[in-house]
């Protein structure tokens, strides 16, 4: 008999199967800078504020915005080793307001600034430079 090794999959992408949750993942995926909030989450996903926290919160293990929050990091540490965008275009496009405002998130989710985050990925040779649009 041949077993299979187990793949362990965040919660969040287990979570985009749920008919509440799921379509609000995709959401904040595909749209990171709009300025979202629980209440229109909730309503694009079809359900009362309070109810669609409470599944997200069961599902993902956070609470929405502290999801939104952590994937528009994410998505601004992709952009700051892979292309060479200013902070503040990488700002726009992940959904804060400036430069400071991502940097202010950045540093109390990861402890570093955006800068150090860029220069520590060009220290370790990560992909070639291209402008984000």
């Amino acid at each position: 008999m041949v077993r299979q090794a187990r793949v362990h999959r965040p919660a969040w992408y287990r979570a985009h199967g749920d008919p509440l949750v799921g379509p609000a993942l995709r959401l904040i995926h595909e749209h990171p800078a709009h300025p979202w909030t629980v209440a229109e989450l909730a309503r694009q996903a079809g359900a009362s504020r309070a109810t669609f926290a409470q599944r997200f919160n069961e599902l993902v293990g956070q609470p929405p915005t502290a999801y939104l929050t952590e994937w528009r990091i994410c998505q601004a540490c992709d952009l700051l080793t892979s292309t060479d965008s200013t902070v503040e275009a990488i700002a726009h496009l992940v959904g804060y307001s400036d430069a400071y405002a991502l940097s202010v998130a950045f540093k109390r989710v990861l402890g570093v600034r955006p800068s150090e985050h860029r220069a520590a990925g060009r220290r370790h040779g990560l992909p070639d430079r291209r402008r984000a649009s």
